[in-house]
């Protein structure tokens, strides 16, 4: 073996990692790296980053109706799926050992207050209490959001006549803390705001231990960039604005230091993980939180990331699993604990061999 030189960085938050502070020392030709690269047992048994089944969310957007599976164009193998058909897809992938999704509702009637996203009976209401009932292995992740809710599409309140989509921030806290704990009363076992309101965090934890529901975690969108990338997204959602765009707040993708600001803010206020998203365009970002602050971090391969993927294998111009595991493992490299991935199932398939 090649002698290494590193040390440990003192100061470093809990969960830090000492990396080597120089490259090696060795010299050809006593120092051949190839060695340890001669054949497949070789090379995992010094693998320094590996895939979990345990890492993976499969999100899922559930619809009213029954026997309703209406495939999303711009997401092949992706589609919007009444309660029972959700049971299904959820069963398979929990079978394959994906052990958690990540429920996205598309209610029957959008207004002005979101109304169906803190119903008792909305959509995702009833999709967390069937689950948890059909598969109570499963966990069951909830997006808490207003956009799918929102006759104008936007994440929070818009005062009347506002055509900038400027979301007016603090009465919204309000509405984003009602449906956390409606989903965390219909069984949910992760609440997850992905809003980017300033506050939410603390406002949806106060108000789930106010109502005895103190050990429900927050997964936060903590980093959630204005990003090209969720345009497929939008479609199975159905959550694209009708005027302005969420510039004004979610973050500028120039913008990495103020990402770290962002995540120390959601776990100064309740936080308990942290989510960057998207995933591939910010390596460097999950990087630094997780280096930064050594929290449970979720990356989120966004609906354009799997569908670029899917798109050029279907064309014939790359090799499917070969580019998605590739794909997953650097998100893990990166320092990503946990994988939200329309692709969970069959990379837990491929995982599994």
């Amino acid at each position: 073996m090649c002698p290494v030189f590193g040390v440990v960085a003192p100061g470093k938050p809990l969960g830090y990692t000492a990396r080597m502070t120089r490259a090696f020392a060795g010299q050809f030709p006593a120092c051949r790296p190839r060695r340890l690269r001669q054949n497949p047992a070789l090379r995992q048994l010094v693998a320094e980053t590996r895939l979990s089944v345990e890492q993976l969310v499969l999100p899922l957007f559930v619809v009213h109706g029954r026997g309703v599976r209406r495939p999303i164009g711009a997401m092949p193998g992706v589609a919007q799926l009444s309660i029972d058909e959700l049971v299904k897809d959820a069963g398979r992938a929990h079978a394959a050992g994906v052990p958690a999704v990540l429920l996205f509702g598309i209610p029957r009637v959008k207004d002005a207050r979101a109304s169906e996203a803190y119903a008792a009976g909305g959509i995702v209401q009833q999709a967390v209490r069937r689950l948890k009932k059909e598969i109570p292995s499963l966990l069951v992740v909830t997006d808490v959001c207003l956009c799918e809710y929102m006759a104008h599409g936007h994440c929070g309140l818009v005062q009347p006549g506002d055509q900038t989509g400027r979301v007016d921030n603090d009465p919204t806290l309000d509405l984003l803390a009602r449906s956390a704990l409606s989903h965390a009363e219909a069984g949910a076992d992760i609440v997850a705001p992905s809003d980017m309101m300033d506050g939410r965090v603390q406002a949806i934890r106060r108000a789930l231990d106010k109502k005895g529901f103190s050990e429900i975690p927050i997964m936060s969108y903590a980093a959630k960039y204005a990003s090209s990338f969720y345009g497929p997204f939008r479609e199975a959602a159905e959550s694209a604005p009708h005027f302005g765009d969420r510039r004004s707040y979610q973050m500028n993708p120039a913008n990495g230091d103020e990402a770290l600001r962002e995540v120390a803010l959601d776990i100064q206020e309740g936080a308990d993980i942290v989510m960057v998203k998207p995933a591939l365009p910010c390596l460097d970002i999950i990087h630094r939180v997780k280096q930064t602050f050594g929290y449970p971090t979720a990356a989120y391969m966004v609906s354009a990331e799997y569908s670029m993927i899917k798109a050029a294998a279907a064309n014939g111009w790359i090799n499917e699993q070969g580019v998605m595991m590739e794909t997953h493992l650097a998100l893990r490299r990166a320092g990503a604990d946990i994988l939200i991935t329309y692709a969970a199932a069959d990379v837990a398939k491929w995982v599994r061999g």
